[in-house]
């Protein structure tokens, strides 16, 4: 039993800190001593970088790993045959996507049957992968093993991608090792990682692909060393390897087209790696909020967990920006999000509980998407309510919500307009909105008074 449970506590570690420089093996010896590439490796094993940035990154940016492994990845590939999924679109055109000129929003999807591949629903695209700028926001189901027995191998060419479960915890087996994601965590593989997905109960995932720049934790500025996203809380996989010999399907996708192979190996097959690109998860309800402690709030941009940067200073590729548990304390201060028009899209989802601008209608594992220069805000109901509400301290519990803030603006694919899970009635929330009540006379009156003072 003793030495079950010590297996047990290795097989459960994390390495904290985001991009740290991180060593790990699963036997003492695997990581050569004082270089990366030695004549003979240790154990007969092969070294192999992989870089996550130009090699002339400067420091700070620069991302690589060396691994070592049982075959380098030369030998992981096949020839295959190219598949189509038809609904996972990764190009902003008037091919695959439409103009979105009104606020959007969409009730939970149907769970689809079938690999998960298969099941990406994509939402919106902003960019392309091919041109390397942008994203694509979409939403797949992960269905537990006697549902689905088999699951691909992902080699993703085009995007880091950034996953959250919303219903059960899922499980990213990853040539660095495995990454259990909770329900309230998201976790991050690099682009052209080897990720296999699996799950225990079936669970559906809002799935980001970043086609642009690696994130990376805003600057905090004026805030200091200290919130936000803190850095020790970010957790990378400690090395963990398959010496299987049986079959393994590989799905590999590349500006938006894919191929599929099959292996008579695992790809997993790494001892060990050291470096500071890999794979990570975050738990979101770990994020430390600030907010105002006198009146009004700041922009949302003070929620940002990670942000992808473009080549314009100050100006995100995409920002991921979380709302979670949180007091409200601001004194004569309208509380919820206000009214208003932003250079910025948002793409956003609900986790879990209730969002406060749209305590209606807007469910866990829904979305919704509010285009640059979109005017939107909260439904008349929810104004009525924080304008009328007792301004003592509040907390805001058991809610959890996301936005993908994106510089492009989004488009929505053929899937997203004609889908039956799309609100068509979503824009009448705020047809209830009365006009400001005053009397212009009362008005010209009391200008009148406040001159003769």
């Amino acid at each position: 039993m003793p030495f079950q449970l010590i297996i047990l506590v290795l097989i459960m570690s994390y390495l904290s800190g985001f991009r740290n420089y991180h060593s790990t093996e699963t036997l003492a010896g695997v990581l050569p001593t004082g270089q990366n590439s030695p004549q003979c490796c240790a154990f007969g094993l092969y070294a192999e970088q992989i870089s996550g940035s130009a090699f002339t990154a400067p420091q700070g940016h620069n991302l690589r790993s060396w691994m070592y492994r049982i075959r380098p990845s030369v030998a992981h590939r096949e020839e295959g045959k190219l598949v189509t999924f038809d609904n996972w679109v990764s190009q902003s055109d008037d091919h695959h996507t439409q103009i979105a000129f009104d606020p959007l929003r969409w009730n939970p999807l149907a769970a689809t049957k079938g690999h998960w591949v298969e099941s990406v629903r994509t939402l919106t695209v902003a960019g392309s992968a091919g041109a390397q700028i942008g994203m694509s926001a979409s939403i797949a189901t992960l269905h537990e093993p006697n549902d689905q027995p088999q699951q691909p191998v992902l080699q993703n060419h085009d995007a880091e991608m950034l996953v959250m479960p919303i219903s059960a915890s899922i499980t990213l087996r990853t040539e660095y090792g495995v990454l259990e994601i909770g329900v309230g965590s998201l976790g991050v593989i690099p682009r052209s990682a080897f990720v296999e997905f699996s799950t225990e109960n079936t669970t559906q995932i809002y799935l980001l692909e970043n086609y642009g720049s690696p994130f990376e934790l805003p600057s905090r500025g004026a805030i200091g060393a200290n919130g936000l996203a803190n850095e020790r809380d970010f957790e990378y996989p400690t090395a963990s390897y398959l010496e299987q010999q049986t079959a393994t399907w590989v799905i590999e996708k590349r500006e938006g087209r894919f191929r599929e192979f099959t292996l008579q190996h695992s790809p997993f097959d790494v001892l060990g790696w050291h470096g500071n690109h890999a794979p990570y998860r975050y738990d979101l309800r770990r994020f430390n909020t600030l907010g105002s402690i006198s009146y009004d709030h700041p922009d949302p941009s003070i929620f940002t967990v990670l942000t992808s940067p473009s080549q314009t200073a100050g100006v995100a590729n995409i920002d991921v920006v979380v709302f979670g548990d949180r007091w409200l304390v601001a004194e004569n201060t309208f509380r919820p999000p206000w009214y208003h028009r932003n250079v910025m899209a948002e793409f956003m989802g609900l986790i879990y509980g209730a969002y406060d601008a749209k305590p209606n209608g807007f469910l866990p594992g829904g979305a919704s998407l509010h285009n640059a220069g979109s005017p939107h805000g909260p439904d008349y109901e929810a104004f009525s309510n924080a304008s009328e509400s007792e301004l003592s301290p509040h907390k805001l519990s058991g809610t959890l919500a996301f936005m993908f803030e994106t510089s492009a603006p989004q488009r929505i694919t053929h899937f997203a307009e004609n889908a039956d899970e799309r609100q068509k009635e979503y824009v009448d929330c705020w047809k209830g909105i009365q006009p400001a009540n005053f009397d212009r006379s009362e008005t010209k009156q009391s200008n009148n008074k406040s001159g003769q003072a």
